[in-house]
């Protein structure tokens, strides 16, 4: 899909109005960690990714697996602006026998493959259907965002490893390295301490291709996703620097909004602040 680096910023803030909209209604769900990843959806879904929204299931599409499957109303939004499902359908989200459940169930909506919330877990299927591909002789690609808190588990750098091993240049997965978990260990000046320090060095000494960017500039975005479908025999991460609750002020870098459900006060003041209509 063609389209400009203003065309996708419009979509983006549409996509965080409907994060923050649904979390409201349903009164539950997260909001920090969404927000957050919101321009990497954004910009996998409008541009990078080979997929048909009326051919969820064609066995050539490329894969995408959100590893951090509480921030689940984030990808939900995309894949409603994309045309996965219904804008109205948002909100259902978290309801009893809604196809938008609060972790992503891929038998339950079109467009997903792979069921996550585990963490940890959802990288490691992501490197089977890369790994799938290349022993299928598929051309398909798979995608895969990571939390930062997430790297905490001891799986995904299994996971890292055995990509590497098998030289997966058909894999990329996005760090979304926003620095701020929910549950942590105390910084300095009332901050929490970054869950992962220095994550450049370590996926650089599992074998990794190792980009860093803003997460949050789509000119970077788009020159990072380019780089990496040039790598060969070897897997590439792409450590997003992001701000966690991005597009609120009162939201940004503030771990209370991890999952915290915003008041009628506070969601229009947020709206207000997004400048996008509904």
């Amino acid at each position: 899909m063609t389209l400009s680096s203003e065309d996708l910023i419009n979509k983006a803030r549409l996509a965080r109005r409907y994060v923050i909209e649904t979390v409201h209604h349903a009164g539950a769900g997260h909001l920090g960690g969404p927000l957050s990843a919101i321009d990497l959806l954004t910009y996998l879904y409008f541009k990078e990714m080979n997929i048909d929204p009326k051919n969820p299931r064609n066995e050539n599409r490329d894969r995408f697996v959100l590893s951090k499957g509480h921030s689940a109303i984030g990808l939900y939004s995309v894949l409603a602006l994309r045309g996965y499902l219904p804008v109205e359908e948002l909100k259902t989200f978290d309801a009893i026998n809604s196809r938008l459940q609060a972790h992503p169930d891929l038998n339950a909506l079109p467009g997903l493959d792979m069921s996550t919330g585990s963490l940890g877990q959802g990288i490691s299927a992501a490197v089977g259907m890369a790994l799938g591909a290349k022993l299928q002789n598929k051309a398909f690609r798979t995608y895969c965002i990571v939390g930062d808190g997430e790297s905490q588990e001891g799986q995904v750098w299994e996971a890292a490893d055995v990509a590497s091993k098998y030289r997966l240049d058909n894999f990329v997965a996005i760090l979304d390295y926003n620095k701020l978990q929910q549950f942590g260990w105390n910084g300095e000046n009332g901050r929490r301490k970054i869950p992962v320090e220095a994550p450049e060095n370590r996926w650089r000494a599992f074998g990794w291709h190792v980009i860093s960017i803003d997460g949050h500039n789509f000119e970077e975005i788009e020159a990072a996703f380019k780089e990496a479908r040039e790598v060969k025999d070897r897997p590439t991460i792409i450590i997003a620097n992001t701000v966690k609750g991005k597009g609120v002020s009162f939201m940004e870098n503030a771990y209370l909004w991890h999952s915290r459900v915003p008041t009628n006060e506070e969601l229009a003041n947020a709206i207000k602040e997004l400048c996008v209509e509904g």
